[in-house]
């Protein structure tokens, strides 16, 4: 009796390097935005009375303000450790998201509120772009 093998080809898809600059830019741009979501988990942990009045305001129970800021929490952990950053920035997006609906449930501004984690998240998929050669390969901005 002969035992045949099954041959199988497969196709590696080739990941661009990230360069010096790129690597450094994705990182400084990283933490400049993580700064800003890890102030922003930290408060909706704590719910100092700006954060109560702004829920008050929207029609939020306060008690989801800490749950909103772990999962922040858990959204940044991930989109920091290289090996789930592509998973990290897609929660944030998610994550990102349920604030543009929460803003326009409850009809604030355009530009300066409702769009605000918009640009959020295009930062966060820039500078995962930057650092990151598996989403430049998902994303290719600039021909090879």
């Amino acid at each position: 009796m002969t035992a045949s093998v099954a041959s199988t080809t497969t196709t590696a898809i080739s990941t661009p390097t990230v360069g010096r600059k790129g690597r450094i830019a994705g990182r400084v741009v990283t933490v400049l935005l993580v700064a800003f979501l890890l102030f922003d988990a930290v408060i909706h942990i704590a719910l100092p009375d700006f954060v109560r009045e702004s829920f008050e305001e929207v029609g939020l129970a306060t008690y989801y303000g800490p749950v909103i800021g772990v999962v922040m929490l858990v959204c940044l952990a991930l989109y920091l450790v290289p090996a789930t950053a592509l998973l990290g920035g897609i929660l944030l997006t998610g994550y990102l998201g349920g604030a543009v609906a929460t803003n326009m449930l409850t009809e604030q501004p355009l530009f300066s509120t409702i769009l605000f984690p918009v640009y959020v998240g295009i930062v966060a998929w820039i500078a995962l772009w930057l650092r990151d050669g598996r989403v430049r390969a998902i994303f290719p901005v600039l021909p090879r």
